[in-house]
């Protein structure tokens, strides 16, 4: 990752024409790009293990406490 790129999680609402790349209410990492965010777009780590761009109004999201968001980026 490089320095100053932070990681968000987000939760899938929508996946549609990426089914096999995204599952719906799954949580997945999301890395800012803010290229990406001013095009309506999102930089999401999908089932493949890569980041790719996908439209911000497929995610909310999420806050969880920092020890169980630390375990949710430790799995990831």
């Amino acid at each position: 990752m490089a320095k100053g790129e932070s990681k968000h999680l987000v939760v899938c609402i929508e996946n549609d024409g990426y089914s096999v790349s995204l599952e719906k209410r799954k949580i997945y990492v999301s890395l800012s790009d803010t290229t990406a965010q001013k095009l309506g777009l999102l930089r999401v780590i999908d089932e493949s293990g890569e980041d790719y761009l996908y439209p911000k109004a497929f995610f909310r999201p999420i806050d969880l406490p920092p020890t169980v968001k630390k375990a949710v980026l430790a799995a990831a």
